[in-house]
């Protein structure tokens, strides 16, 4: 399908919903992904990330409502499905006691990939994935970095048109992480579609769009950059010698939007910067608190996830 702005949606659901036993796992969720962009889904652990891939992978049916993949019905079409993606689940199943060059050996198997079709795939994927050297390393003695980098090269062999990542940087270090997403980016700019699901704002920052989700519910969907916008006024960031009770009477201000901490600083959400500064100042030395700094900052998704989920809560709890 084509929509108004020449972008095709390869990912489309309607009014899709998992339940296991009472439980909602993803509830309604109408969402679209535009061919060829990285698409991230966004939340906390238990939001529905995971289950939302699994249904769109059509690895499980649907308690209600439809999803379609380039065209095809997830629960009609599955094997059409699997044909043209890839799915690396949390835990990929590499063979721990087999070979980087075994692993992708299997996988080619599995997909049917053979002769020198799969020779040359290999070789151009181990150096894409910066594996060449350690090949005939046992996957078990490879980093948890290189694993995951190893794992993306076993759900690519077959070359698929959509890539699904399930918290594919989940418990790596912050270069492995880097490593990987510049792997993404290449992939991204051969035009494969990638829908990540990922709990770190900092990646949401590096997707086309992002969907923000929260207890099954898809709360927010644009650009990261909109998603930003959506904060209420300014912020400004300040360090006061009593954060805690800096940040409880900020919180009582009438003025003060919103007050939010993200370690030794409170991030304030007021109208405007300069009246702002002068408030938050004024409003804590009458509290005898010293401010250590204050200055403005450019709000964050984190940010704006966060105020998001506060307001739904406090409108749901009215």
């Amino acid at each position: 399908m084509v929509v108004g702005n020449q972008k095709e949606i390869i990912i489309e659901t309607n009014n899709l919903r998992k339940e296991f036993n009472k439980t909602v796992a993803v509830d309604d969720l109408d969402l679209s992904v535009y061919k060829g962009e990285v698409f991230g889904l966004v939340g906390p652990d238990g939001a529905g990330k995971t289950t939302t891939l699994r249904l769109l992978a059509a690895i499980m049916d649907p308690t209600k409502g439809s999803a379609t993949v380039d065209g095809f019905d997830t629960v009609k079409s599955p094997e059409s499905i699997k044909e043209r993606i890839g799915y690396m689940a949390q835990q990929f199943s590499l063979y721990r006691d087999l070979s980087v060059d075994e692993n992708l050996n299997f996988f080619a198997d599995v997909f049917g990939v053979s002769g020198k079709v799969r020779k040359e795939r290999i070789a151009r994927l181990l150096s894409f994935a910066r594996l060449t050297e350690f090949r005939k390393r046992r996957a078990g003695q490879l980093s948890g970095g290189m694993q995951k980098k190893l794992g993306l090269a076993c759900t690519l062999i077959h070359e698929p048109e959509i890539l699904y990542l399930d918290e594919p940087t989940t418990g790596v270090d912050p270069v492995s992480r880097r490593e990987f997403w510049d792997i993404l980016t290449n992939l991204h700019v051969q035009g494969v579609t990638i829908v990540v699901s990922t709990p770190y704002m900092d990646e949401a920052e590096r997707c086309s769009r992002i969907g923000l989700m929260y207890e099954g519910k898809l709360i927010e969907c644009d650009t990261p950059e909109a998603i930003r916008h959506r904060v209420p006024g300014k912020v400004i960031q300040v360090s006061a010698s009593d954060r805690i009770k800096a940040r409880d009477v900020l919180r009582q201000t009438p003025e003060v939007h919103e007050v939010q901490s993200y370690g030794e600083q409170l991030h304030v959400f007021v109208d405007e910067i300069e009246t702002g500064i002068k408030l938050i100042e004024e409003t804590l030395a009458n509290a005898n608190i010293q401010v250590k700094s204050i200055r403005p900052v450019e709000p964050r998704v984190e940010e704006a996830f966060i105020s998001l989920i506060r307001r739904r809560t406090a409108a749901d709890s009215v």
